[in-house]
């Protein structure tokens, strides 16, 4: 294993919110192709963690390497924002534009792509996730569960070479639970590297090679899913699992 097949790792890093503390020491690598998820109790720091390998939050100490690229100045968090795809629990589309148009943006302005290419890679993904026949409506015109496939579009719109996922299926309805999951799991087959955030513990089963469990901005425990279900070796997993199995 060198260090050259971890795509992210992050070092030692640390992370305040004024005197609270949110993550602390996290050290974390992903290789190339591999599928995380993360999970554990609210506010024990899953989305703050996923937020920082994007410098959507910045840390306060430690290194964040994603590709090759530390996170440091402003042209680091540029490249690095360049070749992570993020999908967000609320869609974040642009209201005011329509969905082939949410996709074909940042090619555009970021990658300096032309409208007719960027068009036709917008549609290859729009029908990757199928729903390229609602290109030309609004956000506002579709499903929940629409709009959060848009939104996976819109991020490999950007051919990222990971993609980050923050609780993307918490403000479904349950019915449109599914499509989006089935969406992740096929992207997953197709070998994208991939970090979760999720509840969803049968898509955890189902496609991750590594489930990470967090508790009060520590990494407590890491292993494959098999082991992680069926063996938690810590006591806070074990509620964890507990309660979360209870519910679903």
């Amino acid at each position: 294993m060198t260090p050259q097949d971890n795509l992210i790792s992050m070092e030692n890093v640390e992370k305040f919110y004024g005197a609270f503390h949110a993550l602390k020491n996290i050290n974390m690598s992903v290789r190339r192709g591999e599928k995380i998820v993360l999970c554990g109790p609210s506010g024990s720091g899953k989305s703050t963690l996923i937020r920082c390998i994007n410098h959507l939050e910045p840390i306060k100490s430690g290194r964040i390497v994603v590709d090759g690229t530390t996170l440091s100045d402003q042209r680091s968090i540029d490249v690095v924002r360049r070749e992570v795809g993020m999908v967000f629990q609320q869609f974040n589309l642009f209201p005011h534009k329509t969905v082939l148009e949410n996709c074909i943006l940042a090619p555009m302005r970021v990658r300096r792509i032309a409208r007719k290419d960027a068009e036709i890679t917008a549609m290859k993904f729009l029908e990757r996730v199928r729903i390229a026949d609602q290109a030309n409506k609004y956000p506002a015109q579709l499903s929940g569960g629409q709009q959060q496939r848009v939104a996976i579009a819109r991020a490999l719109c950007m051919e990222p070479i990971a993609m980050l996922f923050d609780e993307p299926t918490s403000a479904l309805d349950p019915e449109m639970v599914k499509e989006v999951l089935d969406t992740m799991v096929s992207l997953a087959n197709d070998g994208m590297t991939m970090i979760c955030v999720t509840h969803e513990m049968g898509f955890a089963r189902q496609v991750a090679d590594r489930v990470i469990f967090m508790s009060d901005g520590q990494v407590v425990e890491e292993n494959t899913p098999t082991e992680f279900f069926s063996n938690p070796r810590h006591q806070r997993t074990r509620a964890f699992l507990g309660e979360i199995l209870a519910h679903h």
